[in-house]
């Protein structure tokens, strides 16, 4: 009886050591939340961080113009201080972007494609961005002095960058129209289907059932979600595509920032709901 007694003693002290709180205990004050698993996530994808650090560089450029207007020239120069490095980062990240690009090349070319027209655009999509990377990649380079390239070569280098992928912008323009196309076919069909099942149900005094109609319907309300969403994400891109192709374009920084930043929060938006 005494043993056990002991072992209860025991077992009750080494309880009260695990529960005693701890001023080291620092994990306690956060409690568990889906939300900041989500987070880290999402910004443990380098698209996650990238558009994260699009935002930031894009509506930098309207809070620097913001100051400017009022006179606030070191408050701004301390948001380009930190806008400038992030522009030059995201470029550091976008190194890699040759390598899913070549994936997307070959499933392209080895699945069938919804239309002979997208197949083409997408193929053309391909090349502007094939040049447009290595481009970018040497642009980066030579401004930074790791290769010998003179500043007009460079600059040259960048106009051109932008040029393939200011054509890519405008191709996507063409793609989104085709998907809008035979995304209206589709939904033509099964609004077809419903009306005939209707029909099918009045005559026969039957109830049919509708629910793969309800899901076809369902599946085309995202797809034509996500046409909007792009379009809108394409429409912010292509101001600064044109603006950065032109050798002497009076498009305004602050305009930059606006058309970017909008193409950035559509950009963090759907990079956030696709992370789970």
């Amino acid at each position: 009886m005494v043993a056990a007694s002991k072992q209860e003693v025991d077992s009750v002290q080494e309880v009260a050591r695990k529960e005693k709180p701890s001023i080291l205990a620092l994990g306690k004050l956060f409690p568990q939340n889906q939300t900041l698993d989500r987070t880290v996530r999402f910004l443990n994808e380098v698209r996650g961080t990238d558009k994260t650090l699009m935002v930031v560089q894009y509506l930098s450029k309207i809070f620097i113009w913001y100051f400017l207007k009022r006179g606030r020239e070191s408050t701004a120069q301390r948001i380009r201080n930190l806008a400038n490095p992030i522009s030059d980062f995201r470029i550091l990240l976008r190194y890699y972007g040759l390598l899913p690009l070549i994936q997307w090349m070959q499933y392209v070319d080895s699945n069938p494609s919804p239309s002979p027209r997208l197949l083409f655009i997408d193929r053309l999509q391909n090349i502007c961005n094939l040049i447009y990377y290595p481009l970018e990649h040497i642009y980066w380079l030579g401004v930074h002095e790791v290769i010998p390239i003179s500043m007009e070569k460079t600059n040259k280098i960048a106009i051109w960058s932008c040029r393939f992928w200011a054509a890519y912008v405008v191709l996507q323009f063409v793609h989104l129209a085709e998907e809008h196309r035979l995304y209206k076919v589709r939904l033509h069909a099964v609004e077809a289907k419903v009306k005939a099942a209707d029909k099918t149900a009045k005559e026969t005094g039957q109830p049919v059932d509708k629910t793969e109609y309800k899901t076809e319907l369902a599946a085309l309300k995202v797809e034509k979600k996500g046409i909007f969403i792009n379009t809108v994400i394409n429409t912010g891109y292509l101001p600064l595509t044109v603006h950065w192709s032109l050798e002497n374009s009076t498009f305004p920084d602050v305009g930059v920032g606006i058309f970017g930043g909008i193409a950035a929060l559509v950009q963090l938006y759907v990079t956030w709901k696709s992370t789970v």
